[in-house]
């Protein structure tokens, strides 16, 4: 998995260098934590990559209701599971 880079800026910088700051998350992959008084407050991602760690975060997400799922003893055979997915997609179609 690709580990993000990060710069830290303080937060006068958004305001000051917005176009240097977005070319730097697009072009770098970086993620810019901006702080206040010292201290971290928010941090800027391109948006490709906001979407790329959402994507992720949604998928960690269900695998770890399957994984719960199976330690609770909810599952199907597989063969049953398709065919119920069959018959929900032909009523969809009526």
């Amino acid at each position: 998995m690709f580990a993000l880079q990060e710069t830290i800026r303080p937060s006068a910088d958004l305001r000051n260098h917005y176009s240097e700051i977005s070319k730097q998350c697009k072009e770098n992959n970086e993620a810019i934590i901006f702080t206040v008084n010292g201290h971290g407050d928010t941090v800027t991602i391109a948006y490709e990559e906001y979407k790329r760690m959402k994507a992720r975060l949604e998928l960690l997400e269900t695998l770890a209701e399957s994984e719960e799922d199976v330690r609770n003893g909810r599952i199907a055979p597989i063969e049953d599971t398709f065919n119920n997915l069959r018959s929900i997609l032909k009523e969809g179609r009526n």
